[in-house]
Protein backbone atom coordinates (compact mmCIF):
# COMPACT_ATOMS: atom_id res chain seq x y z
CA UNK A 1 0.00 0.00 0.00
CA UNK A 2 1.29 3.43 -0.89
CA UNK A 3 1.68 6.39 1.43
CA UNK A 4 -1.65 7.56 2.79
CA UNK A 5 -0.83 11.24 2.53
CA UNK A 6 -3.28 12.43 -0.12
CA UNK A 7 -1.81 13.55 -3.40
CA UNK A 8 -4.61 13.44 -5.91
CA UNK A 9 -5.01 14.51 -9.48
CA UNK A 10 -8.04 16.70 -10.17
CA UNK A 11 -10.02 13.70 -11.38
CA UNK A 12 -8.98 11.53 -8.42
CA UNK A 13 -10.15 14.29 -6.05
CA UNK A 14 -13.51 14.42 -7.85
CA UNK A 15 -13.91 10.66 -7.52
CA UNK A 16 -12.98 10.70 -3.83
CA UNK A 17 -15.49 13.51 -3.24
CA UNK A 18 -18.21 11.44 -4.90
CA UNK A 19 -17.41 8.34 -2.88
CA UNK A 20 -17.20 10.28 0.39
CA UNK A 21 -20.54 11.95 -0.34
CA UNK A 22 -22.24 8.62 -1.10
CA UNK A 23 -20.35 6.44 1.38
CA UNK A 24 -19.72 3.90 -1.38
CA UNK A 25 -20.10 3.76 -5.15
CA UNK A 26 -19.67 1.56 -8.19
CA UNK A 27 -17.79 2.67 -11.29
CA UNK A 28 -21.17 3.32 -12.97
CA UNK A 29 -22.25 5.49 -10.02
CA UNK A 30 -19.06 7.52 -10.27
CA UNK A 31 -19.37 7.90 -14.03
CA UNK A 32 -22.94 9.20 -13.67
CA UNK A 33 -21.98 11.60 -10.89
CA UNK A 34 -19.20 13.12 -12.99
CA UNK A 35 -21.92 14.32 -15.40
CA UNK A 36 -20.91 16.01 -18.65
CA UNK A 37 -17.21 15.97 -17.88
CA UNK A 38 -17.11 12.20 -17.30
CA UNK A 39 -14.32 10.11 -18.77
CA UNK A 40 -15.21 6.76 -20.28
CA UNK A 41 -16.46 3.96 -18.07
CA UNK A 42 -13.18 2.08 -18.53
CA UNK A 43 -11.21 5.21 -17.56
CA UNK A 44 -13.32 5.55 -14.39
CA UNK A 45 -12.61 1.90 -13.55
CA UNK A 46 -8.88 2.49 -14.12
CA UNK A 47 -8.93 5.55 -11.84
CA UNK A 48 -10.73 3.57 -9.14
CA UNK A 49 -8.01 0.90 -9.36
CA UNK A 50 -5.32 3.59 -9.08
CA UNK A 51 -6.99 4.99 -5.96
CA UNK A 52 -7.21 1.49 -4.56
CA UNK A 53 -3.53 0.87 -5.34
CA UNK A 54 -2.66 4.14 -3.59
CA UNK A 55 -4.53 2.87 -0.53
CA UNK A 56 -7.40 5.36 -0.51
CA UNK A 57 -10.15 2.98 -1.61
CA UNK A 58 -11.06 -0.63 -1.03
CA UNK A 59 -13.77 -2.65 -2.68
CA UNK A 60 -16.28 -5.34 -1.93
CA UNK A 61 -17.93 -7.54 -4.51
CA UNK A 62 -21.67 -7.22 -5.08
CA UNK A 63 -22.38 -9.86 -7.69
CA UNK A 64 -20.39 -8.94 -10.79
CA UNK A 65 -19.84 -5.35 -9.61
CA UNK A 66 -17.19 -3.86 -7.37
CA UNK A 67 -18.47 -1.39 -4.80
CA UNK A 68 -15.75 1.06 -3.72
CA UNK A 69 -15.45 2.49 -0.21
CA UNK A 70 -12.92 4.89 1.33
CA UNK A 71 -10.28 3.29 3.54
CA UNK A 72 -10.33 6.15 6.04
CA UNK A 73 -12.96 8.59 7.28
CA UNK A 74 -13.18 11.90 5.45
CA UNK A 75 -12.15 13.85 8.56
CA UNK A 76 -8.96 11.80 8.87
CA UNK A 77 -8.16 12.28 5.17
CA UNK A 78 -8.84 16.02 5.52
CA UNK A 79 -6.45 16.34 8.46
CA UNK A 80 -3.75 14.50 6.54
CA UNK A 81 -4.20 16.73 3.50
CA UNK A 82 -4.17 19.86 5.66
CA UNK A 83 -0.92 18.78 7.34
CA UNK A 84 0.66 18.29 3.94
CA UNK A 85 -0.58 21.72 2.80
CA UNK A 86 0.81 23.37 5.93
CA UNK A 87 4.17 21.66 5.47
CA UNK A 88 4.39 22.46 1.76
CA UNK A 89 3.22 26.08 1.69
CA UNK A 90 3.48 27.44 5.24
CA UNK A 91 6.61 25.83 6.72
CA UNK A 92 4.36 23.71 8.92
CA UNK A 93 2.95 26.79 10.64
CA UNK A 94 -0.77 26.92 11.31
CA UNK A 95 -0.41 30.59 12.29
CA UNK A 96 1.12 31.41 8.88
CA UNK A 97 -1.76 29.64 7.11
CA UNK A 98 -4.44 31.40 9.18
CA UNK A 99 -2.69 34.72 8.65
CA UNK A 100 -2.68 34.15 4.88
CA UNK A 101 -6.38 33.28 4.89
CA UNK A 102 -7.58 35.99 7.26
CA UNK A 103 -5.22 38.59 5.85
CA UNK A 104 -6.59 38.11 2.34
CA UNK A 105 -8.52 41.27 1.49
CA UNK A 106 -11.11 39.20 -0.36
CA UNK A 107 -11.81 37.06 2.70
CA UNK A 108 -14.73 38.35 4.71
CA UNK A 109 -15.35 36.66 8.03
CA UNK A 110 -18.86 36.76 9.38
CA UNK A 111 -19.42 37.62 13.04
CA UNK A 112 -20.29 33.93 13.61
CA UNK A 113 -17.01 32.79 12.03
CA UNK A 114 -15.05 35.28 14.14
CA UNK A 115 -16.76 34.03 17.31
CA UNK A 116 -15.97 30.44 16.32
CA UNK A 117 -12.31 31.28 15.70
CA UNK A 118 -12.12 33.08 19.05
CA UNK A 119 -13.60 30.03 20.78
CA UNK A 120 -11.11 27.71 19.05
CA UNK A 121 -8.19 29.91 20.11
CA UNK A 122 -9.52 30.16 23.66
CA UNK A 123 -9.83 26.35 23.84
CA UNK A 124 -6.31 25.92 22.42
CA UNK A 125 -4.89 28.18 25.13
CA UNK A 126 -6.44 25.96 27.81
CA UNK A 127 -4.76 22.82 26.51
Amino acid sequence: MASRTPHFTRRERQIMDIIYARGEATAADVEKALLDDAPSYSAVRALLRVLEDKGFLKHREDGPRYVYLPTQPRAEASRSALKRLLKTFFDGSLANAVSALVGDRGAKLSPEELKRLEAIIKEARKS
